[in-house]
């Protein structure tokens, strides 16, 4: 019988990880043992996704508010610190900023407006607009932003950032001073040593801040690069991509997991005979429609994927071909002939008939649909199985 579905994403739970576990094991007797319940088999091309919290978590991969506190220091003096675009996020931000404070005397929190990098607003673009004031070229004090827009809640968490983030700094002993602008040149007029926070554009930040006289600029992804008296640490990001574990301690990025990609590859190749590709996955690339917020707070949608994620679609746009090549067709003879483009296609660089297929790297991809499949919250389903992602019309 002909196959009616096409790509079909699941959830698959497993055991609660803890730091040492085998996780080769675990994600392939997971998988398996899956399959066999809900009666289906593995094929060849299926993706298995394991997301970066339960690795890093398999990893030990930990740090203290001190250690956090102990390295800002070294790096940035003891003094005063200007700390600049933050992302508003009590798990992904709060806990770093409680160990940046505690390494400085004063910190000058700078952040950006009318949104943070991943959409969190701090004021809306209607209030700014009935202000008369230009957030690319206008720089606000605290007092002068609370007499133009008063008190902001989130809209989902119902935080107001500024205040929360200001009494943090406090109780960790530092002097407090915000600033709202969106040129990160302006914190030298306040200090000469900045640690910046943004994500995915914190190589322009700290060039622009060298360019205008910094003495010393570091970023999220400098700090805790090694460990610090014992803690875990990420060589490549630092404490970017990381996520409260408790009051005082944070879950870091996973460390260099492209082993365990192929370890896992090759142990269901054993187990099954089928060639599977896997990856170790972060947040997804998506924005919500009605908070407007991007889930992009990791530094890499892929941590490591195996070399068959390498790439991006070559996808035929079949609603193109039928209105176009093939609009005076219909019924089987149209199934045909769309089928028979699809075997002929080549490489679609640059053509027509590729238009409005999504132009994003396969990991990004997959990884947004893994991250939307496994969800944030109490599902248990860290490990995703993919099956059909590659598939075509014709098959």
């Amino acid at each position: 019988m002909e196959r009616k579905v096409g790509t079909v994403s699941r959830g698959i739970r497993c055991p609660i990880i803890r730091e040492g576990d085998d996780l080769v094991s675990i994600v392939v007797q997971s998988v398996l043992e899956a399959a066999e319940s809900e009666g289906y088999t593995m094929r060849d091309r299926d993706v298995v996704a394991i997301t970066e919290s339960v690795v890093a978590r398999a990893q030990g991969n930990y740090a203290s508010v001190d250690a956090i506190a102990k390295d800002v220091r070294a790096k940035l003096g003891g003094e005063t610190v200007g700390v600049i675009f933050p992302i508003l996020s009590r798990n992904r931000f709060a806990i770093c900023l409680r160990g940046i404070a505690r390494g400085a005397k004063k910190v000058v929190l700078m952040l950006s407006y009318p949104s943070d990098e991943v959409g969190n607003e701090l004021v809306s673009l209607d209030k700014l607009d009935e202000a008369k004031v230009n957030p690319y070229s206008d720089v606000l004090s605290l007092e002068r932003y609370r007499q133009l827009f008063g008190e902001n809640l989130h809209p989902f968490t119902l935080v107001d950032y500024v205040q929360y983030y200001s009494d943090l700094i406090r109780e960790e002993g530092a002097e407090v001073e915000v600033v709202f602008a969106n040129d990160p040149r302006v914190i030298l007029d306040y200090t000469k040593n900045v640690l910046t926070c943004d994500i995915h554009t914190r190589a322009r930040t700290k060039r622009l801040l060298w360019g205008a006289g910094a003495e010393k600029v570091c970023g999220l992804d400098d700090i805790l690069t090694a460990p610090v008296d014992g803690s875990g640490c990420n060589e490549k990001f630092g404490l970017l991509g990381s996520n409260k574990s408790t009051e005082d301690k944070v879950k870091l990025f996973p460390r260099e997991c492209s082993g365990l990609v192929r370890d896992i590859q090759a142990k269901f190749l054993e187990k099954t005979g089928r060639l599977v590709e896997v990856m170790v996955y972060g947040d997804g690339a998506f924005k919500d429609p009605v908070g407007k917020i991007w889930e992009l707070a990791d530094p890499s949608v892929s941590v490591a994927h195996t070399p068959g994620l390498e790439g991006t679609p070559n996808e035929l746009k079949l609603k193109y071909l039928a209105d176009n090549d093939f609009a005076d067709l219909s019924g089987e003879a149209l199934k045909k002939a769309i089928e028979g483009a699809i075997r002929e296609k080549g490489d679609l660089a640059g053509s027509m008939a590729s238009q409005g297929t999504t132009p994003r790297r396969l990991t990004d991809l997959i990884g947004s649909l893994c991250d939307l499949t496994s969800g944030s919250g109490d599902k248990g389903t860290p490990i995703i199985h993919i099956q059909g992602y590659f598939d075509n019309y014709t098959m």
